[in-house]
């Protein structure tokens, strides 16, 4: 199904628009604002599936377990130690 729109673009969207048609890229106008409207979805969707995934990643770290400060600096020399080793500083 269809639904008839009225919509304003400026004159460079319009000539941007034009040439996508008389180059043969799109078969009209409407197919040109589609795909547009198709990919601003697409990348809406694509934002709204990240934020998700970050949100649910911070909810389970926020859950712990949790290193005490002496514990992170002592984990932390440890690997500044491997790292070295392994570039042969």
């Amino acid at each position: 199904m269809s639904a008839k729109a009225s919509v304003s673009i400026t004159d460079s969207q319009d000539v941007f628009a034009r040439r996508l048609v008389s180059e043969g890229h799109y078969s009209s106008l409407s197919a040109v604002v589609q795909r547009g409207l198709e990919l601003v979805r697409s990348e809406t969707e694509r934002e709204q599936a990240e934020i998700a995934a970050l949100r649910a990643f911070f909810e389970a770290r926020a859950q712990g377990p949790f290193l005490s400060g002496e514990e992170g600096r002592r984990q932390t020399e440890r690997m500044i130690v491997r790292k070295r080793r392994a570039l042969g500083l």
